[in-house]
């Protein structure tokens, strides 16, 4: 039993010894200052998809939703334009 004793003081001295180094501390010190930054980081790129993305909904979409209804109409005209025998318009020749 003494053995058993003398060595979990020897593991625990160890223990203590290691964590308590400046090493340990200086690692430490720099993950948490690495979690941080990662922390920091994350949420200023949050806000940008954020502004990206409702810059995006605003701006952009109204305008394909356009194009896609100018395109439309275009075939809808192309097409009662064959119905009605009307000949297409040509390219201009030069």
């Amino acid at each position: 039993m003494a053995a058993k004793s003398s060595s979990e003081g020897v593991l625990s001295r160890i223990s203590s010894t290691v964590s308590e180094s400046p090493i340990v501390y200086k690692g430490k010190r720099a993950a948490s200052d690495a979690g941080f930054v990662v922390k920091k980081l994350l949420k200023s790129t949050g806000k940008a998809a954020w502004i990206a993305g409702t810059t995006f909904l605003i701006l952009v979409v109204p305008l394909i939703i356009e194009m896609d209804r100018e395109a439309q109409l275009n075939d809808l005209e192309l097409q009662q334009a064959s119905l009605l025998g009307t000949p297409t318009p040509a390219a201009p020749q030069k």
